[in-house]
Formats: structure tokens, C-alpha cells, sequence
């Protein structure tokens, strides 16, 4: 258990940012903390501590997902992730255009508002947002 948390928090703050997670993680108590421990060693040491699947694709998948569950905090927390492990600006779109197809045309629309807010906060925080949308990978606390 604790090579998979171990590796779990490592793959946790390299998509979510080690801010968010180390936050996270002083911000819990006794009632939340075996939780948070708990589903950083199943999802992320876990779910995807192999290298069987790149960050990059498992976070497409996630934002699917969690798109299709409606989850918004969720959504945004990993729309800023799946951008961090290289998620272009045309994948976002395609990404968002399934939740349309599948899930349909209002959570889309929801999704495409909750983006739109991470690239705006992006571009408040100081980020090249057009070198963003043109690069790969996205370094940084975004």
C-alpha cells in the first residue's frame, strides 16, 4: 500500500499540481484524510500508477467521464490537469464534442463554460495562453 500511494501522489501532483494536492492534504482531518489516502493509492497509484495508458490519454478519458457524471468541480480540477499532461486546444474541443454527442448538447455547453473559465483564469494568473494552446505541455501551478 504505501509503493502505491507513494506513487500515487506522485502521478496526483504531477496531473493536478503539487499546490492543489499538497493543500489538500494539509487541509484534512481525521474524518477526511484516510479517504484522501485511500483514493490517492487506488485511483492515482492505482488507476494510474502503470504506464500502460499515458497521462495525457487518461486525462481525455477523465474529462469524459467525470463530463458525462456531471461532475463540474471535478471537471475543472482535471480540464486543468489534462491540459498540464498536453491536452491541445483541438482535443479539448473534440473531447467536449463527444460529452455533446453522448451525453448531450447542455452538458457540453457546461463543460465549454468551465473550460473557458480555466483558460481565463490562465490568462489572469500570467500564462501564455496562446503558447498554451499552441504547445504540448504546460508547466507551472495552472
Amino acid at each position: 500500500m504505501d509503493n502505491m500511494f507513494e506513487t500515487g501522489l506522485a502521478k496526483r501532483k504531477g496531473t493536478l499540481g503539487a499546490d492543489y494536492v499538497e493543500k489538500t492534504f494539509e487541509n484534512a482531518d481525521d474524518f477526511n484524510r484516510p479517504f484522501q489516502e485511500a483514493m490517492t493509492a487506488w485511483c492515482w497509484g492505482f488507476g494510474w500508477g502503470d504506464e500502460a495508458i499515458d497521462a495525457k490519454t487518461r486525462s481525455m478519458m477523465n474529462l469524459t467521464m467525470i463530463g458525462a457524471l456531471g461532475k463540474m468541480h471535478e471537471w475543472e480540477l482535471h480540464c486543468r490537469g489534462a491540459i498540464r499532461n498536453g491536452v491541445s486546444k483541438d482535443e479539448l474541443r473534440a473531447i467536449l464534442h463527444v460529452i455533446g454527442i453522448y451525453c448531450g448538447v447542455p452538458q457540453a455547453l457546461e463543460c465549454f463554460r468551465v473550460a473557458q473559465k480555466v483558460v481565463e483564469e490562465a490568462q489572469l494568473e500570467g500564462c501564455d495562453v496562446a503558447a498554451f494552446w499552441r504547445s504540448a505541455r504546460l508547466t507551472g501551478n495552472f
